[in-house]
């Protein structure tokens, strides 16, 4: 019995840390919700708030390195507190916020907030504390954990918006976030790292990284990720409220949702859903096939539906099939990109590492987001966008396919091999 509990993959470590990333992803994946009803409260153009989810984004992507480090001196568990603490009080202060630039100088501290809580500082403990053969499904897991956020926060939020003010839901996510403190005591492990993973210093591992063109090439092919993901959320139900075909009285889909503007957050919750299962399946991938080659796939799927969601007409049909093939491929790169990483530059300081590309995933966010609320003003549609989304996604699919994907210090050292 003791011996099956230590084999066994869902570990403390592992169901809480899901858990932390399970609810700070459900409150991060509902900003674009709110798109709309504070635009229409303080008459702001659309690139207001959408400026402020993407200098959220942003500070997401600069936090993660820096929270990762942070956790591999001083510990994990303190990082994450820190995180916790910033995103609640993000969240509470930008319920009584009424102008632009205080909802982006909040989205600042919520940024930080989410680095703290969030894939960097979180990837990297699982991974420590998982063994070798477990190590890809384990990060997989955790990843899907994140991607049932996206499955419950939409629909929870758009419920509340139809019972209360923004303001108000701010302060109940706020509530919420605070409470995934209770989960910390759960993230307390014994690394599993090999004397292969051991560097000098943090200073050692990132110059032999930034030295390697494999590292250059994850770190540019995750812009695309970033671009399409967070433009997705931040855009996609705005597009489909104004841009897709009415719901037909009786059909299937007028059975759970009955306007366009619902069909939003439906089709937010349906990429979550079917991410649980992309992320799941891409860290089981991972472990028998070669990661860079799965990444390009990914990147080439992603690419082709892009590209045939915009061409056909849009009707809340071929909203529910794009959601379904996005959702499958979604977050399907984070086990895959964070599993690569582990695997050439060792566990030590993954977070770090993986945090660093990351930025790479968050400056894309920024921009997706940002020229999303831009170009829209300007033309009053996302089409350009959405072009410039199909072509970064289009450039990862082939930047990955000259990884190395051997471990450093083989090639460094390749007699040892």
């Amino acid at each position: 019995m003791s011996h099956n509990k230590q084999n066994s993959i869902f570990t403390p470590i592992l169901v809480g840390g899901s858990l932390i990333l399970l609810i700070g992803f459900a409150i991060r994946s509902t900003f674009g919700l709110f798109q709309i009803p504070i635009a229409e409260q303080f008459l702001w153009a659309r690139s207001e708030f959408s400026l402020a989810i993407a200098i959220q984004n942003l500070a997401w992507g600069i936090g993660t390195p820096i929270f990762s480090a942070f956790a591999e001196k001083f510990g994990d568990r303190k990082t994450i507190v820190i995180g916790i603490l910033l995103y609640a009080i993000g969240l509470l202060i930008s319920s009584s916020a009424s102008s632009p630039e205080a909802h982006q100088f909040l989205n600042v501290i919520i940024g930080f907030g989410i680095a703290g809580t969030g894939f960097g500082p979180i990837l990297a403990v699982v991974g420590r504390a998982a063994s070798p053969d477990k190590r890809s499904l384990a990060l997989g897991i955790t990843t899907a954990a994140g991607s049932a956020g996206q499955v419950v926060g939409p629909p929870f939020a758009a419920a509340l918006l139809n019972i209360m003010p923004w303001s108000s839901v701010f302060v109940v996510f706020a509530i919420i976030s605070l409470l995934t403190i209770i989960l910390v005591p759960l993230l307390k492990s014994n690394p599993k790292i090999s004397k292969n993973d051991v560097r000098e210093n943090l200073s050692d591992a990132l110059m032999q990284a930034i030295k390697d063109p494999s590292y250059a090439m994850l770190f540019l092919g995750f812009f695309s990720c970033g671009f399409q993901l967070a433009f997705i959320t931040a855009h996609f139900p705005a597009l489909i409220a104004e841009a897709s075909s009415p719901i037909v009285k009786n059909s299937l889909i007028s059975l759970v949702c009955n306007s366009t503007a619902s069909l939003g957050a439906l089709s937010i919750a349906v990429i979550g859903l079917f991410n649980i299962i992309g992320s799941i399946s891409a860290g089981a991938l991972g472990k028998n096939f070669s990661k860079k080659y799965l990444l390009s796939l990914i990147y080439l799927w992603r690419t082709i539906a892009a590209i045939l969601f915009i061409m056909l007409p849009i009707t809340p049909l071929s909203v529910i099939i794009f959601s379904v093939v996005m959702g499958t491929l979604w977050l399907a790169t984070v086990p895959l990109t964070s599993g690569i990483i582990a695997h050439i530059y060792g566990l030590q300081y993954m977070g770090t590492l993986y945090g660093i590309v990351f930025f790479s995933h968050q400056l894309g966010s920024f921009v997706g987001v940002w020229l999303g609320g831009l170009f829209y003003d300007i033309y009053g549609n996302y089409n350009i966008v959405w072009w410039v989304g199909i072509g970064v996604g289009a450039f990862s699919a082939i930047i990955h396919l000259p990884v190395k994907e051997i471990p450093l210090v083989n090639r460094m050292h390749p007699r040892f091999t």
